[in-house]
């Protein structure tokens, strides 16, 4: 697969966060001029918290923006460790979104498997595809974790070869998370990459090695269909030539 993809360095985390905005506005502003509508899968963590908060505050068309999560603790929508719960406290909230246009992943505690094939048929629903397709999203914001994952794609876990499902579950330390797969996330038009701080620097260095174990560091196998952005800060990217 040939992957169009770009590395920035940023001088510090403030001004990764600031190319990150500008970033998604241009997207958002293209997109909708070309489809009209613009759909972002969010992620979750402390790095794109400030982004959120940021955002909150920008003139935008609203109506027809449609937000995602691309993993979600399987925990209760109100619980501090949500995701949906973090970016509605710093965005969502602050903002005259419809309802309708927040899809966050189910988390009922029926199980998580059977909430992850609800969520996958909300998908599959909203972008009106067959059993066999996956979509496209415009735009997906994911981070790296200091061991190498990303959304909730842990090292050598079950769910990095999951080839046919769109969301399924994902586990660290015996927890399960909601998660989308590998193939779903490499649909998506343009992947955004944000990634922080000196605590990065070995496993960042890892994953854009030519010849590291893609399941050892999980955040490897991320190759979209379309734009493929990493956005580094100087801290995080000090070991990268």
């Amino acid at each position: 697969m040939l992957v169009k993809s770009s590395v920035e360095t940023l001088a510090d985390k403030v001004a990764l966060i600031a190319r990150a905005q500008e970033i998604i506005l241009e997207k958002i502003e293209s997109v909708i001029e070309a489809t009209g509508i613009c759909t972002i899968a969010l992620s979750g963590g402390s790095t794109p918290k400030p982004l959120y908060e940021s955002l909150a505050t920008c003139d935008l068309p609203w109506e027809k923006i449609h937000i995602f999560w691309g993993d979600e603790r399987y925990v209760p929508a109100d619980h501090v460790d949500s995701n949906q719960f973090m970016t509605r406290q710093a965005w969502l909230s602050r903002i005259s979104i419809p309802d309708v246009n927040i899809h966050p992943m189910p988390t009922s505690g029926m199980s998580p498997e059977q909430d992850a094939l609800t969520h996958e048929d909300e998908l599959r629903s909203f972008f009106k595809l067959p059993p066999t397709e996956f979509p496209a999203f415009d735009i997906i914001i994911l981070g790296m974790g200091d061991d190498g994952h990303t959304a909730s794609l842990f090292p050598n876990t079950k769910v990095l070869k999951e080839t046919k499902k769109l969301v399924a579950v994902g586990n660290k330390s015996g927890e399960s998370r909601l998660t989308f797969t590998v193939p779903l996330l490499n649909k998506a038009k343009c992947v955004l990459f944000l990634v922080s701080g000196a605590n990065k620097k070995e496993v960042l260095n890892k994953v854009f090695a030519s010849d590291e174990d893609s399941y050892l560091y999980p955040s490897r196998l991320i190759q979209p269909e379309g734009e493929l952005r990493w956005l580094i800060d100087k801290a995080a990217g000090e070991l990268l030539k």
